[in-house]
């Protein structure tokens, strides 16, 4: 049977660039321990990365969101333990001012109380990455307004913001408001009116006023200790939240590894024997390729 010459040489050739292909492809499994870099490699594989790959970018996002959400709630936290801190000052003096004080003292006590003011106003006009704390979503509003009188004191103050509370996804099922709420910044005005009544009946050396505005301290209290606590809640599950999203992006990368990472020894086993393979077929091209087509013509 004859073979053709052109028939002989094609297969040749076309052998030869099957192994140059298979050695490129090898080498780079090697060299960047991946073994898909393309859709091609492995198409049902590519495409379980792309979704495990979306998914890490979606996490990444709520984790972004989640870690912004606990820094609102810290500071939210901390601005709202000061703010206890000067009402126990106040409630003490208070029950201080509705005994038998003199006059002095009563003034005296006038006088601190008018800082613990200034104290409240200034830390209800807390701010996180110049956004107010206590504005409701009007973060670039000043959450109250301040009148004051001819020789500068606070006479009384004004809610400034509004009643809606940020909502933050942190997750594909779950939202977390992580601010204060409207019950919250509306007890923050009324705990400073408060004080500036306490201070005002302590100047006058009113004690049935100052027993006013003390039972108003007390229950303006309450809504700071109330609020305190919510915000110790809101970022306990923040950081259960932060926690699954960690377990969750090392999943999703060991699923994205498996799928595309190389086996680097049976990888290694395979190139050399593309490349022995490669070699061979060279050596039989040159061979072959020398001979004329005489070569293939039965013997007569």
């Amino acid at each position: 049977m004859r073979v053709a010459t052109n028939t002989v040489d094609n297969n040749i050739i076309s052998q030869i660039e099957q192994l140059t292909t298979q050695q490129a492809q090898l080498q780079n499994e090697v060299s960047t321990g991946l073994r898909i870099s393309a859709p091609a490699d492995d198409p049902t594989a590519f495409g379980r990365v792309m979704v495990d790959n979306s998914e890490s970018r979606a996490n990444s996002q709520y984790s972004s969101n989640a870690s912004s959400a606990l820094a609102t709630s810290q500071a939210t936290y901390s601005a709202l333990q000061q703010v206890k801190a000067v009402s126990d000052r106040a409630t003490q003096i208070g029950t201080l001012g509705t005994g038998t004080l003199g006059a002095s003292a009563m003034s005296a006590y006038g006088s601190e109380v008018d800082q613990l003011i200034e104290q409240a106003v200034q830390l209800g006009s807390s701010q996180l990455n110049n956004s107010y704390l206590f504005s409701g979503t009007a973060v670039t509003t000043p959450p109250y307004n301040v009148a004051r009188n001819a020789q500068g004191q606070v006479t009384s103050v004004s809610y400034a913001g509004n009643n809606a509370q940020a909502s933050i996804p942190i997750s594909g099922t779950s939202n977390i408001a992580p601010g204060a709420d409207s019950s919250t910044n509306q007890g923050l005005t009324s705990f400073i009116n408060n004080l500036v009544a306490l201070r005002d009946a302590l100047n006058s050396g009113d004690t049935a006023a100052v027993g006013t505005a003390q039972s108003g301290l007390l229950t303006t209290e309450n809504t700071i200790i109330n609020s305190i606590s919510e915000q110790g809640a809101v970022q306990m599950r923040i950081q259960v939240s932060q926690d699954q999203q960690t377990s969750l992006s090392q999943t999703l990368g060991q699923l994205v590894s498996n799928e595309t990472s190389t086996d680097l020894p049976t990888t290694v086993a395979k190139l050399t024997q593309a490349q022995n393979a490669y070699q061979a077929a060279v050596q039989s091209a040159a061979s072959i390729m020398q001979k004329t087509i005489l070569t293939y013509l039965p013997v007569q």
